[in-house]
């Protein structure tokens, strides 16, 4: 209590409870509201909702209900089955890391009437956990695709955890599995490109929740209503921070969107039972736009408008965070300057500003401790590339996080903003590379369209032979033949039991 509350004489407080009593709380709030929005000098909240326009949740699931497999165009369904394809590739590189037998764990803990697979391990568990568990092999690698707007960055890709599952349960086939990954990129992107997350500091994970609840609900066959209410349980309760993507990376980087994807499973069958959410939770007085967007509203593309989102996602050669993607593929052009490490003086990379900020912000991205923060470092995949010219995840572990002599190279490697990077990075992740000799030597490469970008994709031949040298580690050739072909002819498949079993180790 303020000195100045104390100074009020008794006799006027209790005259004060007197009246709230006599007249209730609700005149007593009648008459605190206006001295609180006086006091306010950025002024009340109010709704940003338009009278007889559908919310946002309401457009976005208008949309997802009405969109069929006919509605896609051949070429589209053809990218969408590479890039399923490449994350079940993913997955099963990814199965034997320390996050996902932790997830695999917890899977095993619990158990469901109906139970769900989970991928590789063949365990029956319930939805939500065979959601997370699949999730965790699916990101660990960070070799899944991404997808880069002009203020954030995200790997939709990881929503295919959250659609396998109800794909199994409700029995959908292969073409309803591809509809489902088209409608989750096109929500994921359409949302992700007017929203400066980077600059909000929301994680990627907050975007992926919504694309995974609605791709979700769509194989799980949710109204319209019912999806709505979906959606508003999912951006209302699971709005998450980025503090897990800087400084010192944890396990936080490989569970935080198969979390995600957990939850939006929960959510779509709460509201499938009938539960409701916040009908207004972007437009509303204390929702998104509000409290999370500095009471800005923003409008999305239309849904389905040329291109599709998911036709401007990338693959990625490397397993490597997005963003030095051109940063590795120059310097492994650049490396054919020298004969060994020992001649390189130093190595600057001229790259955007976003690209700094997700991969060279702090000191510990020189020297990484942690397999989370190597594969999100520019300057320590950078000298991995000159000294060792290759790259894979073993870099990323010990002995290499402590090799001084790769340290030492990792050391001479500067990261410098630029600003036609800056300008140009919702179209390309621009790298201008440029070594230089301790012999006085100057050597420049520039890449525009790393290999797997959408203006530079990755052959057909390259996608599987990525996948091999994923599946080969743990399955025999036959399977791993077997699962291709599977994937390859998705769209005539009625159902994905096979493709799930054919994954099993």
């Amino acid at each position: 209590m303020s000195n100045e509350e104390n100074q009020i004489p008794n006799s006027r407080r209790r005259q004060f409870l007197t009246q709230l009593a006599t007249t209730g709380a609700a005149a007593g709030a009648a008459v605190a509201l206006p001295v609180m929005a006086q006091n306010n000098s950025e002024g009340p909240r109010m709704s940003q909702a338009v009278a007889n326009q559908p919310t946002l949740s309401q457009t976005i699931a208008d949309y997802a209900v009405n969109l069929k497999y006919e509605d896609i165009p051949p070429e589209v369904v053809r990218t969408t089955k590479r890039i399923i394809l490449d994350t079940i590739g993913c997955a099963i590189g990814g199965h034997t890391a320390g996050p996902a037998r932790i997830a695999q764990k917890l899977a095993d803990h619990v158990s469901a009437k109906k139970p769900a697979t989970v991928m590789c391990t063949g365990q029956k568990t319930t939805p939500e956990m065979a959601v997370f568990a699949n999730g965790v092999m699916i990101r660990y690698l960070d070799f899944n695709d991404g997808y880069i707007a002009a203020g954030g960055s995200g790997h939709p890709s990881d929503s295919l955890a959250a659609l396998l599952t109800p794909a199994e349960l409700n029995g959908r086939s292969g073409g309803d599995l591809i509809t489902a990954m088209v409608l989750t990129y096109e929500v994921f992107g359409r949302i992700l490109d007017p929203l400066k997350t980077r600059m909000m500091g929301l994680d990627q994970s907050t975007v992926l929740g919504l694309a995974s609840v609605v791709g979700a609900g769509k194989l799980m066959g949710l109204t319209k209503e019912q999806l709505t209410n979906a959606i508003g349980i999912t951006v209302g309760a699971n709005t998450a921070l980025n503090q897990g993507r800087v400084g010192t990376l944890s396990n936080f980087k490989s569970y935080s969107c198969a979390d995600a994807s957990r939850k939006a499973i929960f959510s779509a069958q709460m509201a499938q039972a009938g539960m409701t959410g916040p009908q207004e939770v972007y437009e509303g007085r204390d929702g998104f736009f509000n409290v999370i967007n500095n009471k800005k509203a923003f409008k999305i593309a239309v849904m389905g408008s040329t291109p599709l989102r998911i036709t401007l996602a990338f693959t990625k050669r490397f397993a490597l965070g997005q963003y030095s993607q051109t940063v590795a593929q120059a310097a492994m052009e650049a490396r054919a300057f020298i004969k060994n490490a020992d001649e390189i003086a130093e190595i600057n990379l001229n790259v955007s500003r976003g690209a700094i900020h997700v991969m060279a912000a702090s000191p510990d991205k020189w020297r990484p401790q942690t397999h989370e923060t190597a594969d999100h470092s520019m300057p320590y995949s950078t000298g991995v590339i000159f000294m060792f010219g290759s790259l894979d995840e073993n870099y990323y572990e010990d002995p290499y996080l402590h090799d001084e002599k790769l340290l030492a190279l990792v050391a001479k490697v500067k990261v410098i903003p630029s600003e036609e990077a800056d300008r140009r990075e919702a179209e390309i992740n621009l790298c201008d590379l440029e070594l230089v000799l301790k012999s006085g030597a100057r050597h420049k490469v520039r890449v525009e369209y790393h290999r797997g970008h959408s203006k530079n994709p990755m052959t057909d031949a390259e996608m599987e032979e990525k996948f091999r040298g994923l599946a080969n580690k743990h399955l025999q050739a036959d399977r791993v033949d077997a699962l291709l072909k599977q994937l390859w002819s998705l769209e005539s498949l009625p159902g994905i039991d096979n493709i799930l079993a054919l994954t099993r180790v």
